[in-house]
């Protein structure tokens, strides 16, 4: 790596010691990004945002928060009440977990219609899945510390999964509880790991930035990049329309908390935690619900349990169930059809997820649940083999100058034209 010149004399100076500016210039500043990405690559530098303002606003809040089951209600009462501008903060880290989901199930998206899991990224795409099963584990132990009903009832239910695990399954619930029910040893168990896990979070996508800077990043053609004349300097066309596309973002995002702080929230959750009376229906956040869907869908506990985790679990193998030589869904006519129904499928569940568990309900959340396995485990592989895609682009470039072969085509054209 070139060091770079900087004209500020102390920049220089600590520079030529640690070169830190110049990792910086050589990785942000000078990257080499392919010149046709689209919005949709925002979302993952929104997610960053996302976890920064998480961390930021938790650590605040913790200066005020104290965990213990006696006091944990009240002292996010007094947040709210009495702590200068802690309702704000309080609103935009309640309101930031569903908008970083948001932004991680976009990109997710993104990834699964563009083929960024495929060769040679793969482990790029097992570090993002990861990321998301750490950024679970964190929003389900963060919503326990409020303790209010949905916080305590949810904490019982989640945990008491574990118990289905043969043999040794009521001795992990007994560990994490601390004791033989969810109380103050559970409560301070949570709050521990949900300070810890985001800077574990940090250090994963630590590891997803270098990886992904390895081979640089997919685009919407899903080809490689052949030459300097397909890419662009990250900054400043990229920081430009990240800014652009930030902007956007924290509109909504501004809107639920000004205007619809609770909107995303369960009203349940406003009173205190009472281990005697148990809520008419338990659901978790909206984030969950897909997975809770899959876990009511099967009748068997272990069953049940075993399939949630396998929806996550199914994500790891992708890159080896999709054989395909073509990344893009866009030359994927088939493939398009599939990953649409699968997007509509993953709605479907989410909404029956926040339903009661009868009747229709249950049937739907099955035949959901089927496709959701059998996108991945049946219809990709098969694909890989019988589907034809549409011939490619030969570069990056060739697309973007309409195929042509170059800037001089233009002039060219309107000549002939002339």
């Amino acid at each position: 790596m070139s060091t770079a010149n900087f004209s500020n004399p102390v920049v220089r100076w600590i520079d030529h010691r640690l070169p830190i500016f110049s990792f910086l210039h050589h990785e942000a500043h000078e990257y080499p990004t392919p010149k046709n990405l689209s919005y949709w690559w925002n979302f993952g530098s929104l997610a960053g945002i996302m976890l920064v303002i998480m961390v930021v606003t938790g650590i605040t809040l913790v200066m005020h928060y104290t965990p213990h089951v006696d006091y944990a209600f009240a002292s996010v009462e007094r947040i709210m009440r009495d702590v200068n501008s802690g309702w704000l903060i309080r609103y935009i880290h309640m309101n930031g977990a569903s908008f970083f989901f948001i932004a991680v199930y976009i990109h997710i998206f993104r990834g699964l219609y563009y083929g960024s899991y495929k060769a040679p990224r793969e482990l790029l795409w097992m570090l993002g899945v990861v990321i998301l099963l750490l950024m679970m584990a964190t929003a389900f132990m963060g919503y326990v510390l409020p303790w209010g009903q949905m916080s305590f009832w949810g904490a019982t239910v989640i945990t008491n999964l574990f118990s289905a695990i043969p043999l040794v399954g009521d001795h992990i619930v007994t560990w994490l509880w601390g004791g033989f029910s969810v109380d103050n040893p559970t409560l301070n168990r949570f709050f521990a790991l949900h300070y810890l896990l985001p800077f574990v979070i940090f250090a994963v996508v630590v590891l997803h930035i270098v990886a992904l800077h390895r081979f640089g990043s997919n685009n919407p053609l899903g080809i490689d990049v052949k030459g300097p004349q397909d890419t662009i300097p990250f900054h400043p066309y990229y920081t430009i329309k990240d800014l652009f596309g930030l902007a956007v973002f924290l509109i909504p995002f501004c809107a639920f908390v000004f205007f619809a702080p609770n909107f995303l929230g369960h009203p349940d959750n406003y009173i205190p935690a009472n281990p005697l009376v148990t809520p008419a229906h338990i659901v978790p956040e909206w984030y969950f619900l897909p997975f809770y869907a899959i876990l009511r869908a099967i009748p068997d506990k272990l069953m049940g349990v075993l399939a949630m985790f396998g929806a996550i679990a199914v994500l790891f193998i992708l890159p080896w169930l999709d054989r395909s030589p073509v990344r893009s869904g866009k030359f994927r006519p088939v493939f398009k059809i599939f990953f649409w129904l699968l997007f509509v499928d993953c709605v479907a569940l989410t909404w029956l997820g926040g339903k009661p568990a009868e009747g229709w309900y249950v049937t739907a959340s099955r035949i959901a649940t089927a496709y959701y396995f059998f996108y991945f485990l049946i219809a990709l592989p098969l694909l890989s083999i019988f589907e034809t895609p549409k011939p490619l682009p030969k570069s990056i470039s060739e697309s973007v100058l309409g195929g042509s072969g170059g800037p001089a085509a233009a002039p060219a054209a309107a000549k002939e034209k002339a």
